[in-house]
């Protein structure tokens, strides 16, 4: 792992961010969060709300994040508005934080002299892709704009391009990481896994049926790789410590799964027996998405976390804390 630094961490109390803030601080690391609460939730942070800085300030906001970074060795920019209900409900919001908090965020690092900067990107910039598992070469894609959903996929195209051209004078190190499809408890509610936590947990109260007839999007032959949130910290630090400066570098899990077959183990893991009810997929849908983790093997990179005791830490997790959590996931 990094020597432990002087870090801000942009979205720092959102899914993601939390858990890198946690690890962070469990190694040294001193630690300044910045995020605007409108989706993170500093509950999250209360294990370590005495070991850090946590100030309240919109990604969008140069002046007030150039004065947070101050002295800072490294920021990591993972603000953005996920969730793909977003994308379709909200992508003037996701647009506008995408592209304002990138550029606030290289700003910021230049006018503060922070050195180093890592920014979160997405499996959505290239969207279908042409080869599985995937690449970092893969060219980006912008299928459809008019197609709201690419609000999330377009603005970290941008990123991307922000963060290797205007910070390329500046930087020490700039790289870019790519997750895919990362879950883990926690995460709030307009993802996957949670959403069939919960449809599960809802079905099994209103049908008195040892099988359950369960709603999915699309056939449920659609596949993904998810990658549990702690291996995707852990790719993080060392794709830091080891990776290369103005690179890219997909992190997340190469095991793919159907969707269909994703529900049943969920449904297995509350013990239930879930019958998929396909319908129609929404549009711009992705039918399958793994990534090519190579790069990052040969930096010392492994996931060590199975789906299945990922699954059953998640489900334990949001069985005991649905009326509770997910207060500020309101977008």
């Amino acid at each position: 792992m990094p020597v432990p630094l002087k870090v801000i961490i942009t979205g720092g109390s959102g899914f993601i961010g939390s858990y890198l803030t946690r690890k962070m601080v469990s190694l040294g690391w001193s630690v300044t969060v910045v995020d605007n609460m409108t989706r993170g939730a500093p509950a999250r942070l209360k294990h370590v709300q005495q070991d850090i800085n946590l100030q309240e300030v919109d990604v969008r906001d140069t002046d007030r994040l150039t004065d947070a970074a101050r002295g800072c060795d490294v920021m990591f920019h993972l603000a953005a508005v996920n969730g793909t209900e977003n994308f379709y409900q909200h992508p003037e919001l996701v647009l506008d934080v995408g592209l304002r908090g990138a550029l606030a965020a290289v700003e910021a690092c230049q006018k503060a002299n922070v050195p180093d900067l890592v920014v979160a990107s997405s499996a959505e910039v290239y969207q279908t892709p042409p080869t599985v598992p995937t690449g970092e070469g893969v060219a980006l894609m912008l299928p459809d704009s008019l197609n709201p959903r690419y609000s999330y996929g377009g603005s970290k195209i941008i990123s991307e391009l922000i963060a290797f051209n205007y910070g390329r004078d500046h930087f020490r190190k700039v790289q870019v990481f790519r997750p895919h499809n990362v879950y883990g408890p926690d995460m709030g509610f307009k993802h996957v896994i949670p959403q069939f936590i919960v449809r599960a947990k809802d079905l099994s109260r209103q049908q008195n049926s040892s099988k359950l007839v369960f709603p999915i999007q699309g056939s449920g032959e659609e596949t993904r790789a998810f990658c549990y949130v702690d291996d995707l910290v852990d790719g993080i630090l060392c794709m830091y410590e080891k990776g290369d400066h103005r690179n890219v570098y997909h992190i997340g899990n190469d095991d793919m799964i159907s969707i269909g077959l994703l529900a049943s183990k969920i449904g297995e893991g509350m013990n239930l027996s879930l019958v998929p009810d396909p319908s129609a997929p929404p549009a711009g849908e992705t039918p399958t998405r793994c990534p090519d983790i190579g790069k990052m093997r040969t930096l010392g990179y492994q996931p060590e976390v199975p789906l299945d005791e990922g699954l059953s830490r998640t489900i334990d997790w949001y069985l005991a804390n649905t009326a509770s959590s997910g207060q500020n996931d309101i977008l």
